[in-house]
This record gives C-alpha cells, sequence and structure tokens, in this order.
C-alpha cells in the first residue's frame, strides 16, 4: 500500500516536498516512480528511482527543479519541487513496480491515492 502526503497550495517559485510511504518488509525490491495527472489532461510520467536510489530518470519538463529520492530505511519515496510553475498544477502519484534492470517509465503495478499540487501565478 502506498500513502502519498504534502501536496498543497503554493505560489510560482515556491517549493513541496511530496512524500510517499510505502507499507511492507521488501520496499527495496521496488522501483518507484512519481506521476500527476492534471485537469483534463493524461496521467503523465514525472520521475523514477531504482531500488537502491542509485538511478534516477526525469521528465524534461521538471529537470533540473524536481528531486526523486528514497529512504529504504524508512519505506518512503520523496519527491522535492522546487520553482514550481502553474503548469505543474495536477494531482500527484506514487507508483511500485518490482525492480528491473532497466529504470522504467512504464508497468508499474501499484499505486497510491494523489495527492493535490496547486501553484498559483
Amino acid at each position: 500500500q502506498l500513502q502519498a502526503s504534502g501536496g498543497g497550495l503554493v505560489q510560482a517559485g515556491e517549493s513541496l516536498r511530496l512524500s510517499c510511504a510505502a507499507s511492507g518488509s521488501t520496499f527495496s525490491s521496488y522501483d518507484m516512480g512519481w506521476f500527476r495527472q492534471a485537469p483534463g489532461k493524461v496521467r503523465e510520467f514525472v520521475a523514477a528511482i531504482n531500488w537502491s536510489g542509485g538511478r534516477t530518470y526525469y521528465r524534461d519538463s521538471v529537470k533540473g527543479r524536481f528531486t526523486i529520492s528514497r529512504d529504504n530505511a524508512k519505506n518512503t519515496v520523496y519527491l522535492q519541487m522546487n520553482s514550481l510553475k502553474p503548469e505543474d498544477t495536477a494531482v500527484y502519484y506514487c507508483a511500485a513496480k518490482h525492480t528491473t534492470r532497466v529504470l522504467s517509465i512504464t508497468g508499474y503495478e501499484y499505486w497510491g491515492q494523489g495527492t493535490l499540487v496547486t501553484v498559483s501565478s
């Protein structure tokens, strides 16, 4: 089970940190990802991190502004979002998949409930 938190209303240029807590004892067996869905749009990939935290991948529009990280001891993955823009407004979801050799943006098996991020201009 995945539980996302940390969303809220911020102004453009501000920061937020999302957290996603996972239940179970095998968190380190999973690659983790963050996705988002803006109103009226399809869900899109934001960032991914492999089981160890040694590899990450971002969509181009968030590179340099967002950082994904994880703490396997706490069964938690984070998304630090800086320099937020109105176009970042969306419901953000965390997701998990069994780790594979190549860090992927598809094939996520488990999804948490979303947390809403609203960025005002």
